[in-house]
């Protein structure tokens, strides 16, 4: 309770004094900027790795008191007193050694903390050089830090700085690799976010801005999107059609398309059949389709072929007569002949 009263009679000092003569208020939240920073990560990682494996070397360490706990349980019966006595003054040696172990890696002064601190305190003081650099930049009499000790009951995100602060430390770790071109816009492009950020009403133009140009964007992507659509859907429709015509042509059968989907392909196909229909209930007559008109033809040149093959025979069978009659003549003229 005194923490959060003195913490409030704080902010009201700082209000007042504000209200008095316009101080300048900001915070950033430390973690969230670390999380940012890949060096921090990487520092983070090597120093899991090197707790995990001094957990590993604890555990074993504790696997083997506990064997010996269990040993001397078993074989106490069989055991003189004083050799129950010294292993159990060894057991208790092993466990001292292994809380003072314990102490040593990971205690309030242990190689964990001195690891942390000696990982990470270069990029804290990276950090903090550039906050003090915004805020003198920024004209901040004051700049809190969200994720320490001390309790912020509200912060409005207008005052937040933690983005503009991580900006800053990537912009200074490529500052090293750039040349003095980029650097050049580097800074033109800073001074811009600057005079941006100083200026409220600037900055909420701007976002208004970039949220109109975001969803403009965003409607033209759908509609190039769906333009995208209706030409692979009429680009399959048209392969399918191809493809049924040459399967005709070639005496197959594959599935047809719907009557719909080739009239919306070929619209003037449609208007040719639609003032097809329309003669045939002017004169009454039903005019055959393409494949109709295909097996009609191929049904008369049959009938033909048939007609000629009969004709053929039935030539053939007066010729077989005429010449038997002829025989026949020969013959008898010949008896006559030879009765005379």
């Amino acid at each position: 309770m005194k923490k959060l009263f003195l913490l409030i009679s704080f902010f009201s000092i700082v209000a007042n004094a504000q209200t008095a003569r316009g101080v300048k208020i900001g915070y950033i939240d430390m973690e969230y900027i670390l999380e940012k920073v890949p060096d921090y990560a990487d520092a983070m990682n090597q120093l899991e790795q090197k707790a995990q494996k001094w957990k590993q070397e604890i555990e074993i360490k504790r696997n083997e008191i506990t064997a010996l706990k269990d040993n001397l349980k078993t074989e106490r019966v069989l055991l003189t007193k004083e050799l129950i006595e010294e292993r159990e003054e060894e057991i208790a040696y092993l466990d001292k050694e292994l809380l003072d172990y314990q102490e040593k890696r990971f205690g309030p002064k242990g190689d964990l903390i001195i690891q942390k601190s000696v990982l990470v305190k270069p990029i804290q003081d990276q950090i903090f050089t550039i906050i003090q650099d915004v805020a003198e930049q920024r004209k901040y009499d004051f700049v809190f830090d969200r994720a320490s000790d001390l309790t912020m009951l509200f912060a409005d995100k207008k005052h937040n700085i933690s983005d503009f602060v991580v900006r800053k430390l990537t912009s200074a770790q490529k500052r090293e690799e750039m040349s003095k071109k980029q650097l050049k816009a580097l800074e033109a492009k800073e001074a811009l976010e600057e005079s941006v950020a100083d200026n409220p009403a600037v900055e909420e133009r701007q976002r208004i801005l970039d949220e109109k140009k975001a969803a403009r964007e965003k409607v033209i992507a759908e509609r190039q999107k769906a333009i995208e659509d209706k030409k692979a859907a009429a680009a399959e429709k048209r392969k399918k059609l191809i493809e049924e015509r040459d399967a005709k042509k070639n005496g197959t059968v594959i599935e047809k398309e719907s009557t719909e989907e080739i009239n919306d392909l070929f619209p003037e196909d449609t208007e040719k059949k639609e003032e097809t229909n329309k003669s045939e209930e002017t004169t009454g007559e039903k005019k055959l389709t393409p494949e109709e008109t295909r097996q009609k033809a191929i049904d008369d040149r049959n009938k033909k072929i048939e007609e000629r093959k009969k004709a053929l025979e039935e030539k053939k069978k007066k010729i077989a007569e005429e010449r038997e009659a002829a025989k026949k003549a020969k013959e008898q003229k010949t008896e006559t002949e030879k009765k005379e």
